[in-house]
């Protein structure tokens, strides 16, 4: 076993990362935490009874598959014997924010001395006005963001827990009371904040997303494969949700007050016109 873990946001990261030279054993966050039902104890028994439901109930994933491809990693990181180093490779956008917040709560609880916890968290690359996610970088320049890791103290984890708490907590006012630009280690806590709180419903009863899809409903009839290509266009160019076809899908799913269905395509019914016409 290598003495440096890397704990990252997803399989795509881990392939790259396989392929450098960097040293290590790689774990994979592969939790969805921005959505569904949450518990502020991260990885009690009440916390995965919660996922769990969701994940069967909401989409479609049974318990075998979730134990297996989430669970099953996650419990590696409550013993870190033998390692001297663990490093977290995420990204700006609040997907992964939201894992970040949880994963520091995670890692607090077993916290050791002997090990220097390190944070990898691409975004804004100087000279480029893109933010930049991990898969935007080549093998050779992970070795770069690997030697340019920030270092992660237990304060450090103990303010990202609490930003994980007022998060879990979900209240509107606390969200936008709270400072979560404190920590300059944590650099984009507050916009993916920021972007959370435009998931709260407006004085129309939509949240931002919702209100997109009638939109591009409302310009035109499309399938549900089409209007969720342009909700990752748009999410590209004008939002840090950073959610994939899954989160969009199931955000569609549940606006049937507000459109039908006709050969395959989407159209807004009379209440969703008259909402869109507002």
């Amino acid at each position: 076993m290598s003495n440096i873990l890397h704990i990252v946001n997803g399989d795509s990261t881990a392939n790259i990362l396989e392929k450098t030279t960097l040293k290590g054993d790689i774990i994979i966050w592969r939790e969805i935490l921005c959505e569904g039902p949450l518990h502020f104890d991260v990885g009690s028994d009440d916390f995965w009874l919660k996922r769990y439901a969701y994940f069967e109930t909401e989409l479609g994933v049974s318990k075998l598959e979730y134990f297996d491809k989430t669970i099953k990693e996650l419990i590696k990181i409550e013993d870190l014997e033998g390692y001297s180093e663990v490093v977290l490779w995420f990204e700006f956008d609040l997907f992964c924010q939201v894992n970040l917040m949880a994963l520091c709560s995670f890692l607090l609880k077993s916290f050791r001395k002997d090990i220097l916890y390190c944070l990898v968290c691409t975004g804004k690359v100087e000279g480029k006005e893109k933010l930049h996610y991990l898969s935007d970088f080549s093998e050779i320049e992970y070795l770069n963001l690997y030697e340019n890791k920030i270092r992660i103290s237990k304060s450090n984890l103990t303010y990202a827990t609490e930003c994980w708490n007022v998060y879990v907590e979900n209240n509107f006012e606390k969200l936008q009371e709270f400072n979560f630009n404190k920590s300059k280690k944590f650099s984009y806590f507050q916009k993916a904040i920021h972007q959370h709180l435009k998931r709260f419903p407006s004085e129309n009863g939509l949240n931002e997303i919702q209100y997109k899809i009638l939109e591009i409903i409302n310009a035109e009839a499309l399938t549900e494969n089409e209007i969720v290509r342009n909700l990752l266009i748009w999410q590209q160019q004008e939002t840090l949700y950073g959610f994939g076809d899954l989160q969009y899908f199931e955000y569609l799913k549940k606006l049937n007050k507000y459109i039908k269905k006709n050969d395959s395509k989407y159209y807004l019914n009379n209440f969703g016109k008259t909402v869109i016409k507002k």
